[in-house]
């Protein structure tokens, strides 16, 4: 029996045959042409990066969640990248080689350069280069390695490298556990596990040198271990933690049409947060409420043109349909910022403070009027309400809300149907908002707190930065102090609040926010039947007593400390934490 210990990337217990991977180095054909061929390379190439976008957009329908598709639109954006591109054309015509050698040279050397730097973001960025160039040279081939692709059998993967490029085209309802030689919580391979809830352990070292195919092995994706060929002490010693683990999975699945009430009956509505309308099935199968935020965005970067009216009215109908009579709140265009759509000009040396949002759609009337007609066509079909992201103050508010007053006029000239009393609401993200939460709230219907921002803005810490990463904190009292203001203002306008940051998806943020007044919490929906399960399992008064006490502490590392052992006192099943 071998253990190795690594990074507990994606928590569950998986138990199954090992499947062995070795990431092949990148092979490709070595050829020198004459001059005559250069053109027939050329157009190999460009043929290949045709092909690989195509595949990458497949991806981009079938996966559902944000961070899969952040990273699939960084790989699409190389792809488009003209500097990468001129510089493998010219790398074919002046040396006169074949394109996969292009390819490869060329990224391989980009790779070597940015592996250099001290900057992490960048090192990153090698890891997409290096796969993004894996894409072309199969592409250019005509054929790929496809042994995980059609999987017929439940495996547990032991490998040393894994490419996003892999996982995504992976049959992965076979595929139970992975465990990899290296790795981090941060790479793209560790968030998209979590996206897809395969249980995962990073860094282990060198697994894959000692696994071999067929081996028993037990992934401890909560732990961060893997058991290869267990003794019969400890595979019983795992079977008891494997059947409790699946006891846990059902327990939480038979709550999913249960009502997500406190102990002393105090509602807090679950809903889910989507970006496709593939997804809806799902998440009422796991018993949400309705969507709290459909991320309207992705219809923008799906494509390189612009969604039309038509377009964006199906989508929007066929969600709102599908989840009546449950709500369904729709945000306005989000991008800019760290959302990159080619096209529309946003091209900026300080993306976060700028030209997003509804800063975007304000200036960009003609795409912002189509989303709103569109918006309003489907609005008969249910039960739709709007939203729009990024208001900083009134005045923001009162120009998007005049311009959605111009379209309704628009839509009765035409004798288009429309909801008229669809509901409008503004995420509250940015501080001025939140300060400004008693004016803002007299003019919408609802309030939903976006944390993602709201937290960056308010602690003044780019969340994807690596060197002040520690500063971006949840329980920074600036933070929790700001989301009872605004909760409380909401209410005393006589509307709702709700939450669809991360904060929302994380079990251990769950009783805090109850705690803190919130009606709603909209989540990722792999976070749904746990919240639900600890929602159900308190009463609303200690999750009052909670977050009054935490209100009154001056440090996050204080506040964090104790949320962690109040929480782990009470539920065996943290295993986020």
């Amino acid at each position: 029996m071998r253990i190795f210990k690594g990074i507990a990337a994606s928590e569950g217990l998986a138990k199954g045959k090992a499947l062995v991977h070795h990431q092949a180095s990148m092979v490709a054909e070595k050829q020198h042409i004459l001059a005559d061929g250069i053109a027939g390379e050329l157009e190999k190439f460009r043929t290949a990066l045709s092909t690989a976008k195509r595949t990458l957009e497949e991806h981009n329908v079938r996966d559902i969640t944000k961070e899969s598709k952040d990273i699939l639109e960084t790989h699409l954006m190389m792809l488009q990248d003209p500097e990468y591109i001129q510089q493998i054309e010219a790398y074919i015509s002046t040396n006169l080689v074949c394109a996969q050698w292009a390819v490869d040279s060329v990224t391989t050397d980009m790779v070597a350069l940015l592996e250099k730097t001290e900057d992490a973001l960048l090192r990153e960025r090698a890891v997409d280069f290096r796969d993004v160039s894996l894409y072309l040279i199969d592409a250019i081939k005509g054929k790929g390695s496809h042994r995980m692709e059609n999987l017929d059998e439940d495996v547990i993967l032991v490998a040393d490298v894994l490419m996003p490029s892999e996982l995504f085209a992976m049959d992965k309802t076979h595929v139970l556990g992975i465990s990899l030689d290296g790795g981090g919580r941060a790479s793209h391979v560790a968030i998209l596990v979590r996206a897809f809830n395969i249980p995962t352990v990073l860094a282990t070292g060198g697994a894959s040198k000692t696994v071999k195919d067929g081996d028993e092995v037990i992934v401890d994706g909560t732990y961060g271990e893997v058991f290869v060929r267990p003794d019969l002490m400890v595979s019983q010693m795992l079977d008891e933690r494997f059947e409790l683990w699946q006891q846990y999975e059902v327990e939480l699945h038979q709550m999913a049409d249960l009502p997500s009430v406190t102990t002393d009956g105090h509602p807090v509505q679950l809903k889910a947060n989507i970006q496709t309308s593939s997804e809806v099935d799902g998440i009422k199968a796991l018993g949400a409420c309705g969507i709290g935020l459909f991320r309207s965005e992705f219809l923008f970067m799906e494509s390189l043109e612009h969604p039309s009216e038509q377009r964006q009215f199906e989508v929007y109908k066929q969600v709102v349909e599908s989840m009546a009579p449950n709500p369904v709140t729709i945000r306005t265009i989000d991008i800019g910022g760290d959302k990159v759509v080619s096209g529309l000009g946003i091209d900026e040396k300080n993306p976060i403070l700028g030209w997003r949002a509804v800063r975007f759609c304000l200036s960009r009337k003609d795409i912002f009027t189509i989303q709103l007609r569109a918006l309003l066509r489907a609005s008969v079909y249910g039960k739709l309400q709007i939203m729009f992201p990024m208001i900083s103050g009134v005045e923001e508010l009162n120009a998007v809300l005049h311009l959605l007053e111009h379209v309704k006029e628009e839509c009765r000239t035409e004798h288009i149907p429309f909801d008229p009393n669809v509901k409008v609401g503004t995420m509250i993200e940015v501080p001025s908002a939140a300060l400004c939460a008693d004016i803002l709230a007299k003019k919408v219907d609802f309030f939903s707190i976006g944390t993602n921002d709201l937290i960056q803005y308010t602690i003044a810490v780019d969340r994807g930065n690596e060197k002040i990463a520690y500063l971006y904190q949840p329980f920074h009292p600036g933070v929790l102090r700001s989301i009872k203001m605004i909760v409380e203002m909401a209410h005393q306008n006589n509307i709702p609040v709700s939450l669809c940051g991360e904060m929302a998806s994380d079990p251990l943020c769950s009783v805090l926010l109850a705690g803190l007044g919130m009606d709603e919490l909209s989540m990722g929906s792999q976070s749904l039947l746990q919240v639900r399960k600890i929602l159900r399992s308190v009463s609303f008064e200690e999750a009052k007593q909670l977050a009054d006490h935490v209100l009154g502490m001056d440090s996050y590392l204080t506040i964090t400390t104790y949320i962690r052992e109040w929480m782990h006192d009470r539920f065996d099943h943290i295993t986020t934490i």
